[in-house]
């Protein structure tokens, strides 16, 4: 067995519902795969001594799910009054409006077309509520329209899809872009070396207790990846299914759909900076 200490993040292990720092409750919901491990990660977020919540991504339209939201935050005394989306994969997103119909909450995300209310999320913008502070942190490249949410009393980070709590995610081209990843992934490394974050609190997968080590290996292996991707191109390998047969040989067949993504993002990428 491999010390979950050694492992890149410091992974604490077994992904539970329950709380994860002195603010954050994970409620995680029933749809596990090889692309959402063990299911997405439902954040209820307040201030202890606090009667308001807010959730952070309501995941999939299943309504034992939503409900098991609502009823983890009610019977810790909590009343849940803001929904906010880290971006519109459907794994994270399609329940939100149902969510918000039982809730009664508006929903904020980046994307308008995601949105119920009138205020979105931009850059910059600090959401306070019940005295909890959360911090708005574009990080585009997973999508487009990717954001994280810096908690600073808990000295963590709600992460989505930009940093899993196991492996590593998707630039899901063409709607995500890897050099607007790289940025993402280098502001969230100023997030641990200039504001004290040391949790990842991420939309699937364990909780991570060591952030910067979580993102320097996300940058690691990006660079890696990179530079495999472009010695193929070099070697006459032309079509990004060639290239995954090629550099994600190590990886499960069924997630090569997946890394195709990827390899269209980086290929773009590499043409972009006159490398292929």
């Amino acid at each position: 067995m491999t010390d979950a200490a050694a492992l890149p993040g410091q992974p604490r292990g077994t992904v539970l519902s329950g709380p994860a720092t002195a603010r954050a409750v994970n409620v995680l919901a029933p749809n596990a795969s090889a692309m959402t491990l063990d299911g997405t990660n439902t954040w209820i977020v307040s201030e202890p001594d606090s009667e308001l919540a807010v959730v952070i991504d309501p995941g999939p339209l299943d309504d034992v799910h939503l409900r098991t939201v609502l009823d983890t935050a009610e019977t810790a005394g909590k009343r849940v009054a803001l929904t906010l989306l880290t971006h519109g994969h459907p794994d994270h997103a399609e329940g939100a409006s149902r969510f918000a119909a039982l809730s009664g909450t508006a929903v904020r995300a980046l994307d308008p077309a995601l949105r119920l209310g009138d205020e979105g999320l931009a850059a910059g913008d600090v959401i306070s509520l019940g005295g909890l502070e959360l911090r708005v942190v574009p990080t585009p490249g997973h999508t487009a329209d990717s954001l994280c949410f810096h908690l600073p009393a808990d000295r963590a980070v709600l992460t989505g899809d930009t940093v899993l709590g196991r492996g590593t995610t998707v630039v899901a081209h063409p709607d995500g872009r890897l050099g607007d990843y790289l940025d993402s992934l280098r502001r969230l490394r100023s997030l641990t070396v200039d504001d004290g974050v040391h949790t990842v609190l991420p939309g699937h997968g364990p909780v991570l207790d060591d952030a910067q080590g979580a993102v320097e290996f996300y940058l690691a292996h990006r660079a890696h990846r990179l530079a495999q991707v472009e010695t193929a191109v070099e070697n006459g390998l032309r079509s990004p299914e060639e290239v995954v047969a090629h550099v994600y040989v190590d990886v499960d067949r069924s997630l090569w759909p997946a890394a195709e993504l990827s390899v269209r993002a980086q290929m773009d990428y590499l043409r972009e900076h006159g490398l292929i």
